[in-house]
């Protein structure tokens, strides 16, 4: 009676914090010792490369590593994939699951 009609809905919000980390990394490239050098600039390149990703792009990676997590093998936008991602993050309403599966078949 007093309680919510509908369940909450889990919204994917894409956080960025490659600056903070590409910060760090510089610095530590900045104090690093000639043989620590390489593996930080390679650090900070992954960084970079990563933080140029778009919001799609994330959104499309984090619904591919639900599926392969649950053994998903098919199309991201079959029913059995959405299915899958609902089971995979209780609270993610299905309008939701269906639109990050149909934007992540669209980038890959």
């Amino acid at each position: 009676m007093f309680g919510r009609s509908k369940p909450l809905e889990l919204n994917v919000v894409v956080l960025r914090d490659a600056d903070v980390i590409a910060h760090g990394i510089r610095q530590a490239l900045a104090d690093a010792m000639p043989e620590e050098r390489p593996g930080l600039e390679r650090a900070a390149a992954l960084v970079e490369q990563a933080a140029a990703g778009s919001d799609a792009e994330l959104r499309a990676r984090w619904v591919h590593e639900r599926l392969a997590a649950a053994g998903h093998e098919g199309p991201a936008d079959s029913v059995q994939a959405i299915k899958t991602l609902r089971e995979s993050a209780p609270g993610l309403s299905l309008l939701s699951a269906v639109q990050l599966a149909k934007d992540a078949a669209a980038t890959s």
